[in-house]
């Protein structure tokens, strides 16, 4: 490496040319806004328990202020995705941070649960805008592979850091004021991260052959969003209720007419040929299955210390330090192993230490309201997510041609954050339940009085033994609250084992299903002259390999 008007230079399509220019700004920006919105994601983590408490919420109603935001994330970042490419990822992130202000502010002012949702799509939408757009422009600035698996591991580094900072500020100020505070501070950070993007970051398009696709985009919210109602809905109002059927079955041709779509389009948001690519098809599985895992375990530890234990926010806030702290202190680490070590070990061995933390987690004991059980579980899910987040998103844009690197980022990013949007969904669905039918099997065999049974079932029946548990004493049916507890701690037992087999499957595919892989930005270099890239997913080191 040289010195060339103080910017080093890297070995990228040209031999010495110099590093792009910007570069240092728009990473900085880029790192800025993915963790303004992961702190956005993560901020209800230690607030659950508050809104049970302030907003008088149920189980599903608790789901949805984490769903409301991972759904619209969801169901727009493939048009993000092309506004991005059409009008300039800067702008887009300048447009999401703006979105992120306005979401925390309805939040924070919310009057009742289903305002708290409204806020909680805002800013859903907006970090929808953030995530591909701020991956993208990196993308944009990098000129190697190894660059580009470099800044890739700090953003990824950026996205845990808010996840881990955010359930300690909710619950800082949930302990001297309101949980709503916490949301004032949220919009502070996005004002300040909109002036960053402005002053800092370069502009970047990729418009040639890239339009809206309005009926893909169409057809895939409204099938998406009916079939993870009928998911949240299902443990409480019943899988068989007529809502709940027809939100699966509309739901499902819906997501049909989406890949029938996509198929004819001629600008599809969702180009199904890159799934000819073996291994970014492999990497967007586990994406899925690997982050449904880690998401579903971390939702799973808010619900049990919040509104199943009613631990203080800040205790419920620790376990996150080592759930997502990882891959931020990692960031170093993973970044040299993105280019020494083949993607597909550090996949696996990340999903297995997932698995085994998860398994941990499943053999707790409910009624242990001490930290000391969480340290070593939450590590192990916490170094396994360092290992498995930033190999994944390299893995996926290394597989792909360079013109194809924004449709990649935006599919990778929607691919993860589906995995993240179903494993809070899949968790409550398991735990809650588990939990319902444990609680009515057990409450017979209770030996309550007349009344206490009676009040206990019917609270039961309209918001779940979650209800039950959170009554106050000696109110009609807290007799049962010692029950509802146990048959939380079961369901919430069962889930958390759910998430340890899903690990497990994402790591026997990648296992099986990376070997011998080579990636299309490899071929990309090769035309313009610089080491080839990506075999067996890993990214060479540009000076070794002259």
């Amino acid at each position: 490496m040289t010195l060339n008007n103080g910017a080093r230079t890297s070995h990228g399509p040209t031999a010495g040319a110099a590093r792009t220019p910007g570069y240092a700004g728009t990473l900085t920006a880029a790192c800025a806004a993915v963790f303004v919105a992961q702190v956005a994601n993560a901020l209800p983590v230690s607030l659950n328990g508050l809104f049970q408490q302030d907003l008088n919420t149920h189980g599903s109603q608790l789901t949805w202020i984490t769903a409301a935001f991972m759904i619209a994330v969801v169901c727009f970042e493939f048009t993000f995705g092309v506004l991005g490419d059409l009008f300039g990822r800067r702008r887009l992130i300048l447009a999401g941070t703006a979105l992120v202000a306005a979401g925390s502010t309805v939040a924070a002012l919310a009057p009742d649960v289903q305002v708290l949702w409204i806020g909680a799509a805002l800013n859903g939408l907006g970090a929808g805008a953030m995530f591909p757009g701020s991956l993208t422009s990196i993308s944009s600035v990098t000129r190697s592979a190894r660059e580009r698996a470099q800044a890739v591991a700090l953003w990824s580094g950026f996205l845990s850091a808010g996840a881990a900072v955010s359930p300690l500020v909710g619950g800082m100020f949930a302990k001297v004021g309101s949980w709503r505070g916490s949301f004032w501070v949220l919009v502070g950070l996005a004002l300040a991260s909109m002036v960053l993007t402005a002053v800092l970051s370069t502009e970047s398009k990729a418009s040639e052959g890239r339009r809206l696709d309005i009926p893909g985009q169409i057809t895939f919210a409204i099938g998406l969003i009916l079939v993870l109602f009928a998911a949240v809905e299902g443990p409480e109002s019943g899988w068989t209720t007529l809502p709940v059927m027809l939100a699966f079955g509309i739901g499902a041709c819906f997501l049909a007419a989406f890949v029938l779509v996509e198929l004819g389009a001629p600008s599809p948001i969702f180009d199904l040929k890159l799934f000819r690519n073996r291994a970014f098809t492999v990497s967007s599985v586990v994406a899925v299955v690997g982050m449904l895992a880690f998401l579903g375990a971390c939702f799973a530890t808010s619900m049990w210390l919040g509104p199943v234990q009613h631990q203080d926010p800040i205790r419920v806030a620790v376990p996150f330090l080592l759930l997502q702290g990882p891959a931020f202190l990692l960031i170093p680490v993973v970044s040299r192993l993105l280019h020494r070590v083949a993607a597909t070990w550090l996949l696996t061995s990340g999903f297995l230490l997932i698995a085994a933390g998860s398994l941990l987690f499943s053999r707790m004991d409910v009624t242990d309201t001490g930290l000391g059980a969480f340290v070593a579980p939450s590590l192990l899910i916490g170094v396994g997510f360092a290992l498995t987040v930033s190999s994944v998103t390299a893995v996926a844009l290394n597989s792909v041609p360079r013109h194809l690197a924004g449709m990649a980022s935006a599919t990778t990013n929607m691919l993860r954050d589906l995995g993240f949007v179903l494993g809070p969904v899949v968790v409550s669905a398991v735990a809650f339940s588990g939990a319902g039918s444990a609680f009515l099997a057990d409450l017979a065999g209770a030996g309550l009085n007349g009344g206490q049974m009676a009040a206990a079932r019917e609270i039961a029946t309209a918001g779940g033994p979650i209800a039950v548990n959170s009554l106050p004493p000696g109110a009609p049916g807290s007799a049962a609250q010692g029950v509802a507890l146990e048959a939380l701690g079961s369901g919430f037992s069962t889930a958390y084992m759910v998430c340890a087999v899903a690990a497990v499957a994402a790591a026997v595919l990648t296992a099986f299903g990376m070997i011998g892989l080579k990636g299309a930005q490899g071929a990309d270099d090769a035309e313009s002259g610089a080491p080839s890239s990506v075999a067996d997913g890993r990214t060479p080191d540009p000076v070794t390999a002259r």
